[in-house]
């Protein structure tokens, strides 16, 4: 797994296609839906003319941890849905998922943190299970 302050991901040897499609399945069996899903690529052309590698972004949300967040802080809307990507990269593919308690700790309000950590423990498992 790879690290960085908003987020962690990791590379994987399968092609794009077949990655992206465990990932949903991984979402889904930790209770997250995909609410939203931008195809990079094919908007990056569309608009730019730009042609680039395969690679979406899933807004990911799990309803009760969701309605949770939302109970304690009323703008919390402003940073859902978690985000996860899946690009080609080389031969394979990468995986990153946003780093809830990077996200949920800019607001300071302690109350959200074991939020995030719940909701983190999901993204980690997705990860993992890949």
């Amino acid at each position: 797994m790879q690290v960085v302050e908003y987020g962690i991901g990791r590379d994987l040897d399968q092609p794009f296609q077949e990655v992206l499609d465990r990932v949903r399945e991984a979402l889904k069996a930790e209770g997250f839906g995909v609410i939203t899903e931008i195809d990079v690529q094919k908007t990056m052309k569309e608009k730019l003319g730009v042609d680039g590698r395969p690679h979406v972004i899933l807004g990911a949300c799990n309803p009760k941890y969701a309605h949770e967040a939302l109970s304690v802080e009323d703008d919390l809307g402003l940073l859902l849905p978690c985000n996860v990507v899946v690009y080609e990269k080389g031969a394979g593919s990468r995986v990153a998922v946003i780093n809830a308690g990077a996200m949920m700790g800019m607001v300071g309000n302690e109350r959200l943190a074991p939020i995030a950590d719940a909701v983190q423990s999901r993204l980690d498992r997705v990860l993992a299970s890949l």
